[in-house]
């Protein structure tokens, strides 16, 4: 009888073992070259291409004689009250960048050389170069840099649309964390269009769990092709160390600034994108019941400026936009990107949802306008905007002070004739919303509200970075 269950027994181990193994494909290494499975060569392919960025850049303060004694700074006003002296000292900025071209071009972060007064690139290999910085983008945060290889070969890495990712491929995180040199961590693709971080003007991230450090800033993001599919800008943290959760800037946005800086399509503010003028929101599952959607996709169109490409186009007030060029959209931001993506002069296809019906509409991808008139006026008078130069808002003045609105109406401060009292409350790209409880729309409600003063002095309502104050003048 103990033959007979120990036979069986050989008989049903291998069964409950093999099984569960075959089913998963699971097996042991059974060659050489399987135990020698490395990101190694891909590594060697890319890295060379992978910099160090040190930026320096000189900054001035205002130091009390007094050594900040608070005694004496409750009688002199501080640091920056009587006989302060200047002083200046120096900050250095480290991160990362990659090469993308034979000439020098590197592409970093904006944040990594803002404000830098002398840039260097190094090498893997210890060589280093001057850099210059040929364009910066601080709504993307990239930054593009180009140093002059002096005839030399420079390792250079080619980019790939990040849309060929799929959450779950491997990715590559390549920089200089902490400088301590160059490192490389792997993970997956966490998620793909995250949009909820307000980390830039487009918040459209490409998640990933390979460690990235303060540091890792302006490195690559590489899949295994060997080619960038992002840059890597920040990270979730609490400590300051990576937590797993990181997030890269996608392939497409790198592009559309390299394609910019080579076609002139930038100024003072960096790439000059395309400008829809228009009010979104994102269609939540009451909205989608209410138009009788199978679930919550898409954004719904709140609002269209009279000279909105996408109004011109036959977009309506309650449409609702369900992809760009094929690309599904699920929020505003989302819309935002796929559009900042379109070169100027082109269109792009929106699959409308319009009053039941499915459509096609052609939106061409134009610079802000410079309309209604900006009409610039300096404000003269017993007023306390004397010595301010203002005009209407308008989407090309939006551009140009980095103003996110699109109202068709509004005035902006955009400069200072002379030091005056306005400074003290008013800075440039700052809306005048209101003074003594009347609206201004246009300059010229500006010009003539200041001509009656109160009883009771100015009061006046100032939008500044979107925060509304209040502020009574006597």
């Amino acid at each position: 009888m103990t033959r007979v269950i120990i036979f069986l027994m050989a008989m049903i181990l291998p069964l409950i073992f093999i099984g569960p193994v075959s089913a998963q494909d699971r097996a042991v290494p059974q060659e050489n070259a399987q135990i020698k499975l490395s990101f190694a060569p891909l590594v060697k392919q890319v890295s060379p291409a992978v910099v160090n960025i040190y930026a320096e850049r000189v900054v001035t303060q205002r130091v009390s004689p007094f050594m900040s004694d608070p005694f004496f700074e409750q009688f002199f006003g501080g640091s920056f009250g009587f006989g302060s002296v200047p002083r200046q000292r120096v900050e250095n900025a480290l991160g990362s960048g990659v090469i993308v071209a034979a000439d020098g071009l590197v592409v970093t972060n904006a944040h990594v050389v803002e404000d830098a007064d002398e840039i260097k690139v190094i090498l893997p290999d210890e060589r280093e170069f001057d850099a210059v910085k040929v364009l910066s983008d601080e709504r993307s945060d990239l930054a593009l840099l180009r140093f002059d290889t002096e005839g030399e070969d420079v390792p250079f890495v080619e980019m790939a649309p990040s849309e060929s990712l799929e959450v779950g491929d491997l990715v590559l995180a390549i920089g200089n964390p902490f400088g301590v040199g160059q490192t490389v961590t792997s993970g997956i693709v966490s998620a793909l269009a995250r949009s909820s971080l307000n980390i830039n003007d487009f918040n459209f991230f490409i998640q990933t769990d390979a460690a990235i450090n303060p540091g890792n800033s302006g490195g690559p993001l590489i899949a295994m092709d060997g080619k960038v599919v992002g840059i890597n800008s920040a990270i979730y943290s609490r400590s300051g160390g990576s937590m797993g959760i990181g997030f890269a800037i996608p392939s497409e946005m790198v592009a559309t600034v390299i394609a910019a800086e080579v076609a002139g399509q930038a100024g003072d503010n960096g790439v000059i994108r395309p400008w829809l003028g228009v009010s979104a929101q994102k269609v939540t599952s009451d909205i989608a019941k209410s138009l009788d959607l199978k679930r919550p996709i898409g954004v719904l169109i709140a609002a269209l400026h009279s000279h909105s490409p996408a109004r011109k186009a036959g977009l309506n007030v309650g449409d609702v936009v369900l992809a760009v060029n094929g690309n599904d959209v699920r929020d505003p931001s989302e819309m935002k990107f796929r559009m900042a993506t379109v070169p100027l002069g082109e269109h792009a296809v929106f699959s409308v949802l319009s009053k039941g019906r499915n459509k096609d509409i052609r939106v061409e991808a134009i610079a802000p306008p410079d309309k209604p008139d900006r009409d610039e006026t300096v404000l003269s008078g017993r007023h306390p905007f004397d010595g301010v130069t203002v005009a209407n808002l308008n989407p090309a003045v939006a551009l140009e002070y980095a103003l996110d609105v699109d109202e068709e109406k509004g005035v902006v401060a955009v400069g200072f004739v002379r030091r005056n009292l306005a400074m003290r409350f008013l800075g440039e790209g700052d809306i005048i919303k209101s003074v003594n409880g009347k609206a201004i729309q246009t300059v010229n409600d500006l010009v003539e509200v200041l001509k009656t003063r109160s009883a009771r002095g100015w009061e006046v309502v100032i939008s500044s970075g979107g925060l509304e104050s209040r502020i009574l003048l006597r």
